[in-house]
């Protein structure tokens, strides 16, 4: 009877979470109120992105904050995807389940969030800025199907029929 690797069964990775703040190349404040309450969501301090290069168009300046960048692995992660399936989704308004569609090809899986508001850290009095979040759940599987099972097995809501 041969034995079977651990490491080959599909299991989540990493969850990157990401926020762009298009006005943080001109100020500096909103970018350090957005850390603030991400670091209260995420449960760690978010890495600031930078432009790549310059962009006339948008007013945008080689080296100039865009972002927010948070990536979680073991407990933090396992704690925040029990947040998300379980706290966060059936707060957003109008939410009939995740869509089968934001998966990527390689068994990874991005949610956008509109509003910051409905993670239950975020207190509604004292923001400034309402902000939207990407959330990317990153898997060791290769196909589509196998990451929606292992999503499914860990609470995700998805659209029933899809």
């Amino acid at each position: 009877m041969e034995k079977e690797n651990i490491l080959t069964k599909p299991r989540v990775l990493k969850v990157v979470v990401n926020v762009g703040i298009k006005e943080a190349p001109r100020d500096e404040a909103i970018l350090t109120k957005v850390s603030e309450e991400l670091a209260k969501i995420t449960g760690q301090r978010p890495k600031v992105c930078r432009a790549k290069k310059s962009i006339a168009g948008f007013k945008l300046v080689k080296g100039a904050p865009i972002g927010l960048m948070v990536t979680l692995r073991g407990k933090k992660m396992a704690d925040f995807l029990r947040k998300l399936f379980s706290i966060v989704l059936p707060r957003v308004r109008d939410f009939r389940g995740l869509s089968s569609r934001g998966f990527d090809g390689g068994g990874n899986y991005t949610i956008g969030i509109k509003e910051h508001s409905v993670f239950p850290e975020a207190e509604f009095s004292k923001t400034e800025k309402i902000f939207g979040l990407e959330i990317t759940i990153v898997t060791n599987s290769k196909k589509d199907e196998e990451g929606k099972v292992l999503l499914e097995s860990l609470g995700a809501p998805f659209r029933k029929g899809e």
